[in-house]
């Protein structure tokens, strides 16, 4: 042992101090990993950052876990979240009567709440060969799901109910911009007068590729993956609605998000307002 420790430059003393340490580290691990555990069994799709910011919003006599002991503790009891990668091409390109620019340029920021926003279709396959479709618009500075809309169908009006959704949340859209991709819905006539009358400036992407519209995109993923799992659809219509609402309602409110600093996107909006300085 004497031999070993001269090879890595350590005390013997600092070797068994850490030897002596040891059954109590494991009970504290084993510990831990309880209260992870608990965590991850509502919801398997969290990974370490989220574990910790839950477990650190739960503290107790101000002790704090750190990232780097929660991903080991985690990987040691064999608990991680649920990935899965999958690529589906949605988009169907129409050739537009105007000609809407791209104000956006893959700037997925904003520097306050309602300023810009990002949306986009999605699918959602049913087990009798169907589909459902989602429709989403996302404020770029908290990500926050602003409105929605799901149908049978991918009419204009699915792209219209989820920003009529979008203006009720915030009161007034009037000002704001809204990026999507060429899809027929958004370049047609009646979405611009939509966008007229709200008070919105449409923003698009270029045609034919996805990373223009990449937040929209990202959520679209997250959304089928975190739901579906290893499903490869849902077993009926009102099997996915009931299930899209309850992911969609957990987003905003419970589901902590990377880009906020690991709160919701609720939470992080209010965080911003309660910054702000209030009038004399």
């Amino acid at each position: 042992m004497k031999r070993l420790c001269e090879l890595v430059e350590i005390e013997r003393s600092s070797y068994y101090a850490w030897k002596a340490g040891a059954p109590a580290r494991v009970a504290a691990d084993a510990a831990l990993a309880e209260r992870i555990r608990v965590i991850h069994t509502a919801d398997n799709t969290v990974g370490a950052p989220r574990v910790t910011a839950e477990l650190n919003d739960t503290v107790t006599a101000g002790v704090r876990v750190n990232h780097k002991r929660v991903a080991r503790v985690m990987r040691w009891a064999g608990i991680a979240g649920y990935v899965k990668k999958r690529r589906v091409r949605t988009t169907i390109p129409d050739q537009a009567d105007q000609k809407v620019p791209d104000l956006v340029k893959r700037d997925f920021t904003a520097d306050a709440p309602n300023r810009r926003y990002v949306g986009d279709i999605t699918y959602l396959p049913l087990a009798d060969g169907g589909n459902l479709y989602l429709a989403t618009v996302i404020d770029c500075f908290s990500r926050r799901l602003a409105g929605w809309a799901i149908a049978d169908h991918m009419r204009t009006e699915l792209v219209e109910d989820a920003l009529k959704a979008a203006a009720v949340t915030r009161g007034s859209l009037a000002g704001a911009i809204f990026h999507s991709d060429h899809g027929s819905v958004y370049t047609s006539k009646d979405y611009a007068r939509l966008c007229r009358k709200l008070g919105v400036t449409q923003s698009m992407g270029a045609v034919g590729t996805s990373a223009d519209n990449a937040l929209a995109e990202s959520f679209n993923a997250a959304l089928k993956s975190e739901v579906l799992q290893d499903a490869a659809c849902w077993t009926n219509a009102p099997c996915c609605r009931r299930q899209v609402f309850r992911w969609l309602t957990r987003y905003n409110t419970k589901r902590r998000h990377s880009w906020c600093r690991y709160r919701t996107p609720i939470a992080y909006e209010t965080s911003y307002t309660a910054t702000l300085p209030t009038a004399a």
